[in-house]
């Protein structure tokens, strides 16, 4: 028998990390086991929402908005701006001090917080009367036996078949945050949020971007009413964006990539690109878990097969983040990791999967959260709508980006609030407020109640609650 814990957390990614530490924080003695490493092959616990994920995407996408900015925004602020040049090193260095101290700042958690770190591989070696056997696999091969497990082993890009990822010409998420130069041409299949966040990011730094989206309309899971407009603004920019996008063959060349795809029409086309990003979804990460020794069952697809509570088919081994259903999102894998937590100590674990907000990043970022018009529509709910534009917003004009709107919409008899939806400014931030209101089965007019400072973009949610009463002040 190895080292006897209470709970066995593998993986150190958002659900992993932040389970282990609420784990400890309840008394309870864990360990993580997670294998990501750094340059100089050291710990670096954060999945890929820390290592090549959110973060280092929100980095890159900070510097290149701020390099557009000087570059082509600054002079409606009277600040004119001569000879910008871009050091892509620099950027890309400072992209990597902000993952490395996110990693530092974890590793600094765990050891406060008391969670035993083990830097390597974890799986199931076998059972016994005092729990589970994980066989951890590093520097040296150690065991632990944990009377829980919670496996938060995450996902990993899905290629295209036939098509493996060499991170130089054909690239994953990881290699489009670490191209060494900017590539003139630059091709995506896939224009869902990985698609649109890197795009933007290279073409603000000067790539031709075109994005190939095999759906016949762009963000197909938002509003529709939102997603055309997110596409009207992403065209407005200057990417190129085909919906409709049907692969036929990829050449692979010494210097370029060659994409034949049938467009919405039918028409095959034919592109070159210097290199080409594959963002078409993420499978989940099982096959190395040995999950047979155990007896874990999986599905079809390879996710972890869990109930509404993260619990598997077996006793005390639970699972959460991208390995389950659900969004593949890290804020939904904490909230997962710390339900699991709390139940595993026999206390009350709540995730309302009904309001887990969806963001893109981009230039206007896009946010959204419950149901859009088309689901109320089709499940035959009546409600009503309340739209606010930012051009009619004092805080947005003085920002120089009025782009887009706020939308509520809300139960036409109980005035419960059923979904936002917005594009605009900022809108990743304001998002909360509505999440918080729908969390507490808040009407529209609770939201149009409360005082909003000004002028602030938070105004623009107060007026679209207002607006579902047809009560707008200020537009």
């Amino acid at each position: 028998m190895g080292i006897l814990v209470d709970v066995g957390v593998i993986g150190a990614g958002p659900g992993g990390y932040i389970a282990a530490i609420r784990a400890a924080q309840l008394g309870l003695s864990v360990a993580c086991i997670d294998d990501w490493k750094n340059v100089s092959s050291g710990p670096a616990p954060g999945g890929t929402c820390v290592n090549v994920g959110c973060i280092p995407s929100k980095a890159l996408l900070e510097s290149s908005a701020n390099f557009d900015m000087v570059k082509n925004g600054a002079a409606a602020h009277g600040i004119e701006v001569k000879g910008a040049t871009l050091n892509l090193n620099r950027m890309l260095g400072r992209k990597d001090d902000v993952v490395k101290r996110s990693n530092e700042g974890i590793l600094f958690l765990f050891r406060k917080n008391g969670v035993s770190f083990y830097h390597g591989t974890a799986s199931f070696a076998g059972t016994s009367e005092a729990g589970y056997e994980l066989k951890v696999s590093g520097k040296e091969e150690q065991f632990l036996t944990c009377r829980h497990v919670i496996i938060a082993t995450g996902s990993t890009p899905r290629s295209l078949p036939d098509l493996a990822f060499d991170e130089k010409r054909i690239l994953s998420n990881a290699g489009a945050l670490a191209m060494e130069s900017v590539p003139k041409r630059l091709g995506i299949i896939g224009a869902g949020v990985i698609g649109l966040e890197l795009g933007s990011v290279w073409h603000r730094l000067g790539s031709k971007v075109t994005l190939l989206e095999s759906q016949p309309t762009l963000l197909s899971m938002a509003d529709r009413q939102i997603a055309g407009e997110a596409l009207k603004f992403m065209r407005a920019q200057g990417l190129t964006i085909q919906t409709g996008a049907a692969i036929r063959n990829i050449d692979t060349a010494q210097s370029s990539v060659t994409v034949e795809y049938d467009d919405a029409n039918g028409s095959v086309q034919r592109a070159t690109f210097d290199r080409l990003i594959v963002a078409i979804g993420r499978v989940p990460r099982t096959s190395g878990l040995d999950a047979h020794n155990i007896g874990l069952k999986l599905d079809e697809r390879g996710f972890i097969a869990v109930d509404g509570e993260c619990r598997t088919n077996l006793q005390n081994v639970w699972a959460i983040g991208d390995v389950v259903r659900g969004p593949m999102l890290a804020h939904k894998a904490q909230e997962e990791g710390i339900a699991v937590a709390d139940r595993i100590a026999g206390k009350y674990g709540h995730v309302n999967y009904a309001t887990i907000p969806s963001i893109v990043y981009t230039h206007p970022e896009v946010a959204w959260a419950g149901k859009t018009e088309q689901e109320l529509e089709a499940e035959g709910c009546e409600f009503r709508a309340g739209t606010f534009p930012f051009m009619a917003n004092g805080r947005a004009r003085a920002m120089n980006s009025t782009e887009g709107f706020v939308k509520i919409l809300a139960d036409a008899h109980t005035d419960e609030v059923l979904g936002v939806h917005m594009i605009g400014p900022m809108v990743s931030e304001l998002i909360a407020e509505v999440v918080l209101a729908m969390s507490f089965k808040a009407s529209s007019e609770d939201i149009a109640q409360v005082c909003h400072a000004h002028p602030t973009l938070s105004e623009a949610v107060r007026e679209a609650a207002l607006g579902v009463n047809g009560r707008l002040l200020n537009y």
